[in-house]
């Protein structure tokens, strides 16, 4: 089956601002966010994605916006499945202000139980994403053969409640995984297992080409005031 090239959003105004955007209107990609993108076509200049399919959010369709002008054949398609999570009245929330919320701890360490009042689920989140990438999959199988790789650019609690989907982990440990704005997670979906074959990956993505000698990256999650790692809900604003 296809190769998914997952593209978490460029640094928003929010990632900056330290606050949970969620699905808030008007969040867009800051000066930074906007590098990021424009570097995203020569970033992925050795690979050949048959299509782009987007989260519906405007700093998502923003950070695909330079790779769609080097590439102006490439169709894209809007998912609404792969929307960042609905965090209800959290959204657009200062994340400082959200760490002292009794739900903040089942977040962080219990997060298949954790629901966001007014929103959603962290189950039914990543169900959704799941069941959105499982049908892009057959998709492009279908049109463009097996071999094909595609790109899905989408959010940091999304592609990392995928990556545990695609590890066979359960959705608590979820926590573990981080993904920094525009860096690239890839997945090589087989028939009977998924590949990891990029993890929050920064850099250069040559070694992806087919031809390639795919190799993975580590990721560090933000430290918390008590000594102890606390994962990002939203997934952090990256390096300056």
């Amino acid at each position: 089956m296809p190769t998914l090239i997952l593209v978490r959003h460029g640094r928003s105004t929010a990632n900056t601002a330290g606050v949970l955007a969620g699905r808030t209107p008007g969040v867009s990609l800051d000066e930074r966010g906007a590098e990021q993108a424009a570097a995203l076509p020569a970033r992925l200049s050795a690979l050949s994605p048959v299509l782009a399919v987007s989260s519906p959010l405007e700093r998502c369709r923003q950070t695909l916006q330079p790779l769609l002008d080097a590439r102006p054949g490439l169709p894209l398609h809007i998912e609404e499945r792969i929307s960042e999570c609905d965090y209800g009245h959290w959204s657009g929330r200062k994340l400082a202000e959200l760490a002292d919320e009794p739900l903040m701890s089942v977040v962080q360490q219990h997060p298949s139980a954790a629901a966001f009042p007014g929103g959603e689920s962290m189950r039914a989140m990543q169900a959704r994403a799941v069941d959105a990438v499982r049908d892009w999959n057959a998709r492009v199988e279908t049109e463009h053969g097996e071999d094909a790789a595609y790109v899905m650019c989408s959010h940091g609690d999304i592609i990392k409640s995928l990556v545990a989907d695609a590890l066979g982990m359960h959705l608590d440990l979820f926590q573990r995984l981080h993904a920094d704005p525009c860096s690239v997670t890839a997945i090589r979906y087989t028939r009977l297992r998924p590949f990891l074959l990029r993890l929050g990956d920064t850099g250069d993505l040559a070694a992806l080409a087919p031809s390639g000698n795919p190799v993975g990256a580590d990721a560090a999650a933000s430290p918390s005031g008590d000594g102890t790692a606390a994962a990002t809900v939203g997934g952090g604003a990256g390096a300056p």
